[in-house]
């Protein structure tokens, strides 16, 4: 897809948490879209269903590291974790809607997740997919949140695919040298023009790293999140 080109520059994302599986987080491989993918899952101890996230990582990151970041605020939240492995293949964002369900559907299977509260969390390259997720998918997540990425003008039409008003998080560093300040704020306006609930963030001297952001961002995007639910209680 041409849309990919103008970010085959992120391949720069610092993975700063990296280490292997904890006992406590599974990887499961299965076939989606025609294709085998991987995805890893944490789920804290719980006695009914929890609230999930669907983590999209960065490009040159690794889900394993975007998990860590989460893993430690999800037990404290009693949130279940769901990490894929995204290509850096530009035809993957054909049947990334279709691999998020088929991901978070098998992850359904195996934990105790409450289907009325499954929320997407994406950064750079990741949030770029979070914001398909938001329009194609907005009657299966109940909101999401986006770490450095906008919308690019020439693609501001997806959002008339959105069957649902998705609300939305956003969170950019003034001094991010990636992703243009001016292009999120723009995203912000025209999401807010167009009805979209729209939680807005400008960090004070930030760049494009998560990972340096990750404890205060994650708990922001959770109070943001974990408000929203596809139906009433």
């Amino acid at each position: 897809m041409p849309r990919w080109i103008w970010i085959s520059f992120l391949f720069t994302t610092t993975a700063a948490l990296a280490n292997g599986h904890a006992s406590d987080v599974k990887s499961v491989t299965l076939p989606c879209a025609r294709s085998n993918f991987r995805y890893l899952v944490y789920s804290p101890e719980r006695t009914q269903p929890l609230p999930a996230i669907l983590l999209l990582h960065g490009a040159g990151d690794a889900p394993s590291d975007f998990l860590s970041a989460w893993k430690s605020f999800a037990k404290k939240q009693k949130i279940v974790l769901i990490a894929p492995e995204l290509p850096r293949d530009p035809r993957f964002e054909d049947i990334a809607p279709e691999v998020f369900r088929c991901v978070v559907d098998d992850a359904k299977k195996q934990e105790r997740i409450d289907p009325d509260r499954v929320y997407v969390f994406g950064n750079s390259m990741g949030g770029y997919l979070a914001y398909d997720a938001a329009m194609f998918d907005s009657e299966y997540f109940a909101a999401v949140a986006v770490h450095a990425m906008g919308i690019s003008p020439e693609y501001f039409g997806i959002l008339e695919k959105a069957q649902r008003k998705t609300p939305m998080a956003i969170y950019i560093g003034d001094q991010d040298p990636l992703v243009p300040l001016a292009k999120v704020r723009a995203t912000r306006d025209l999401l807010e023009k167009d009805g979209f609930p729209v939680h807005y963030v400008e960090l004070k001297g930030h760049d494009h790293n998560f990972y340096v952001m990750a404890d205060r961002v994650s708990e922001d995007a959770w109070k943001f999140l974990s408000e929203q639910r596809l139906k009433s209680p």
